[in-house]
């Protein structure tokens, strides 16, 4: 079958469809997408027509799709163009298929909507993304935390739940050889002083936590003007708004006009360019040293030297 090298049948798949659209739904096309580590991400085409993303993890208890939906429907609510979830499951021993069944959303990822249309074009983009990012910060909670299905840690001070996030990243990162010893004890330098480093007077505030250019479709509308169509993929956490921004930068998904834009809405302290800009971005990198290994080292060591200004 074409869902690539998984063993999930088309008969798992057949029946998915089925409590979706009804036992009149058949199958007509799977199509492998780009997903995580630890699932399969596959678009399904039903003969009526009909299209849906399918996350699925086999012989594995995913509870994190449960989390994912509960982000999507939150960010639904506030208006922006996250996929509707038609289903969510956790897998047994009886049906070991965990999965998220979702609305497909058109369009294509950032980086190749830059390149498809013109610099005036991505300028607007780029504005809709500052516009959607500041809708998505201006959700407040009392307390900082993670977006979940289950009541987790909660906690009062921002750099308390940062270390919290990062504590069990660093300390994989500390033990890789990806690292020289020197580089190793700079950081932890850094992590000793993080209250200092990151403390800010925000409230805690709603992000998606993983806007980067994959994670954000865009097509154009009937006019063939180009609109912002999907934001996909949330991690979601009440935390500091700052962060997110700082990440965006990092990975160039943002440009300029962004800036421009999201600043009209919420000014960026002197503070985060100078101090907590470059903090949050070495943090972003030690993770992807974690998640993809050595190719990363190098841009977390020239971060690392940005820090080391500052501490």
């Amino acid at each position: 079958m074409p869902a690539g090298d998984t063993d999930i049948s088309w008969q798992v798949l057949r029946r998915i469809v089925h409590e979706w659209g009804g036992t009149a739904a058949e199958l007509a096309e799977v199509t492998p997408l780009e997903g995580g580590c630890i699932n399969t991400t596959l678009a399904i085409s039903t003969t009526d027509g009909n299209k849906a993303v399918l996350k699925i993890s086999v012989h594995r208890v995913n509870r994190a799709y449960q989390d994912e939906a509960i982000q999507l429907n939150l960010l639904r609510r506030l208006g922006l163009p996250a996929p509707e979830v038609y289903a969510a499951k956790v897998g047994s021993l009886d049906d070991p298929f965990s999965y998220l069944l979702m609305e497909f959303m058109p369009g294509t990822n950032l980086g190749e909507a830059k390149k498809a249309c013109g610099e005036t074009e991505f300028d607007h983009l780029q504005t809709e993304l500052a516009e959607m990012l500041l809708t998505l910060h201006a959700h407040t909670s009392s307390h900082y935390c993670r977006v979940t299905q289950a009541e987790g840690p909660m906690f009062d001070q921002w750099p308390r739940f940062y270390r919290h996030v990062f504590d069990p990243i660093w300390h994989e990162v500390e033990k890789s050889a990806a690292l020289p010893v020197k580089s190793r004890k700079l950081v932890a330098k850094v992590h000793e002083r993080l209250d200092r480093l990151i403390s800010n007077d925000d409230c805690p505030r709603l992000v998606h936590w993983d806007v980067w250019a994959t994670n954000v479709l865009a097509a154009p509308d009937g006019d063939g003007h180009w609109r912002i169509t999907g934001l996909l993929d949330p991690n979601c956490k009440y935390a500091h708004a700052e962060a997110e921004i700082a990440y965006m930068e990092l990975f160039h998904t943002t440009t300029p006009a962004f800036t421009r834009a999201y600043q009209q809405g919420r000014k960026l302290p002197p503070e985060y360019h100078r101090v907590r800009k470059p903090v949050y971005q070495l943090y972003s990198l030690i993770n992807h040293v974690r998640l993809f290994g050595h190719e990363y080292a190098k841009p977390l060591m020239g971060a690392l030297e940005r820090v080391a200004a500052v501490v």
